[in-house]
């Protein structure tokens, strides 16, 4: 579950009141659409595979993959794909690795979707300790996946491009200077993070090489 309409509109609205430049950005582009994924790994594995490939390549990767694991619903059974198999679905040697890891967690460890922490810094941290789980990955997934309603990941390149341009920046921001951007926004920060990836796509760099919102 991503954040709904209504809750994208309300935080849209909010930070509109706050920022004359984000409020004309809104008048040009208008409000975004919920981005809402299903709870649970199989999310996840689909932002690890997401990784610096084009939106395009990223579709071509994980249609091969699942019918190389014959789908998601039986962690123990990906992780009896060998990983030569998964690179045979275009995956790297390193996110194969990764993808096994996320399963093994599953299986192995305990690791619960339906029972993250309340926390959202806590959260990050229990998803960042499976390897292969970066920062940007796992909020990502809580964003889309659990609808957290602050959660920003200023780490992503669309969102740093599209941010410095809104704000009239000479130069995009990097991922420090761009929390600290968006601190004034909070509690509503994942709405902003959604609405920068609708203005970016509208401006017709949708696929482009990058990280990018599963």
């Amino acid at each position: 579950m991503g954040l709904t309409a209504a809750e994208l509109h309300a935080g849209m609205t909010a930070i509109a009141a706050k920022s004359p430049a984000i409020a004309a950005a809104i008048d040009r582009a208008g409000m975004p659409e919920p981005r809402i994924r299903e709870r649970g790994p199989e999310t996840l594995m689909r932002a690890i595979v997401g990784q610096q490939v084009s939106v395009k390549a990223a579709d071509s990767i994980w249609a091969k993959l699942s019918l190389a694991c014959g789908g998601f619903t039986d962690l123990s059974a990906v992780l009896d794909v060998p990983v030569d198999d998964l690179r045979a679905a275009g995956l790297s040697r390193q996110k194969a690795a990764y993808i096994h890891a996320l399963a093994h967690a599953c299986v192995h460890d305990g690791l619960d979707f339906a029972a993250l922490p309340a926390d959202d810094e806590e959260a990050i941290s229990r998803l960042i300790a499976v390897k292969g789980i970066g920062r940007w990955s796992a909020e990502i997934y809580l964003l889309f996946a659990d609808g957290r309603p602050d959660i920003f990941p200023a780490g992503d390149l669309a969102v740093q491009i599209e941010l410095g341009r809104i704000l009239g920046l000479d130069a995009r921001p990097s991922e420090a200077a761009t929390r600290k951007l968006v601190a004034e926004f909070a509690p509503y920060r994942g709405a902003l993070a959604v609405f920068l990836w609708h203005h970016y796509t509208l401006i017709g760099a949708a696929g482009a090489m990058g990280q990018g919102p599963i």
